[in-house]
């Protein structure tokens, strides 16, 4: 149950929920101050302009609102957002239909783009530069180029990887702009903000407990937020505390420094299993029954930032942080250095 709530693959219930509490305007997005201003201020320079935003690359980690800033983008500079994702653009020709049917200044918002094929990608380059795209029509000898033009649009990609697009591809883009993990302060104000919104009655104290085990993305606080509702639905009487939260929380195994059951799953892994390491990402992942992908991503970037974990040329291995976590002694050499 615990993985349903802090993983990034949302089931329908959970996207529809998700919509509900996404912010439509800049005024109303929370965190992100940078990126916000710059945004704020590319889109006051093109309606000036009477002109489109140059593109644009959303990149961070997962749950961080780069899907929502997108689609504000288009609420800002008065357009309209045709989405996609990379994975889904399989073949030139779908992305040419997607092209086609773009009118001027239109947002064309494709999520995940590092997963976009080879050559899908190279097609898209003089779409995104010359407004353009190449059509062979017919084949073999009768085979020929027709070049169509295009509605100067702009292109929002988002990305949880950015290291995988080409030079290419990301010297394309304008502007680049990176999403960083929330602070408790910020996500107290997300969870205050959605409670407002679904008509939850939550205290500071429960917003702030709430805040703290959220792993610094807003997505992950707004679905414990719903967890912790229907808790206090049930048993608290419709009212939100930060005891309630603490018993709501508890019971979905997830503690106060924000991890679940599958956390300190990998991390006794490491330590009772492999001597806490150094051990590769499959081998744990094999152990622990997940996807090497999922540990990779959605695991342990926060195991890493709270430095429970640490990647080496070798593997991954268990900081003498997550010994104390555990309640478990590290073991040391005569000098008292980890081992």
């Amino acid at each position: 149950m615990t993985e349903r709530f802090v993983s990034d693959a949302l089931t329908r219930a959970d996207a529809v929920f998700e919509l509900t509490l996404r912010p439509g305007r800049f005024v109303e997005f929370i965190g992100q101050k940078k990126v916000r201003e710059r945004l704020e201020l590319s889109v006051a320079a093109a309606k000036g302009r009477g002109d489109v935003m140059d593109h644009v690359l959303l990149c961070g980690p997962p749950g961080l609102g780069k899907t929502t800033m997108a689609y504000i983008l288009g609420t800002a500079m008065g357009a309209n957002v045709k989405a996609t994702s990379g994975p889904i653009l399989a073949k030139p020709a779908d992305l040419a239909g997607m092209l086609t049917n773009l009118e001027k200044g239109d947002i064309l918002f494709i999520d995940e783009i590092h997963r976009i094929q080879k050559s899908v990608e190279e097609y898209l380059y003089s779409a995104m530069e010359d407004f353009a795209i190449d059509i062979v029509l017919d084949q073999g000898a009768h085979a020929r180029s027709v070049r169509l033009n295009l509605p100067r649009f702009t292109l929002v990609g988002a990305t949880t990887r950015s290291g995988l697009l080409s030079a290419p591809m990301r010297s394309r883009f304008g502007m680049t702009n990176r999403l960083d993990y929330y602070s408790p302060e910020e996500l107290t104000e997300v969870v205050t903000r959605s409670a407002r919104i679904l008509d939850v009655e939550l205290d500071a104290e429960g917003a702030m407990e709430i805040a703290a085990r959220s792993r610094g993305t807003p997505r992950i606080a707004n679905n414990l937020l719903r967890w912790v509702r229907d808790y206090a639905q049930v048993r608290a009487g419709n009212r939100i505390t930060r005891a309630v939260a603490d018993k709501a929380l508890t019971m979905l195994d997830v503690d106060e420094h924000g991890l679940d059951e599958m956390d300190k799953r990998i991390l006794r892994t490491i330590i009772e299993k492999f001597n806490g390491g150094p051990v590769g990402g499959n081998t744990i992942a094999v152990s622990v029954g997940e996807e090497a992908g999922t540990l990779e991503e959605v695991y342990e970037p926060y195991l890493i930032q709270q430095g429970l974990l640490a990647r080496t040329p070798q593997g991954r291995v268990a900081t003498s942080a997550a010994y104390l976590l555990l309640g478990m002694r590290p073991k040391t050499d005569e000098q008292g250095v980890m081992l």
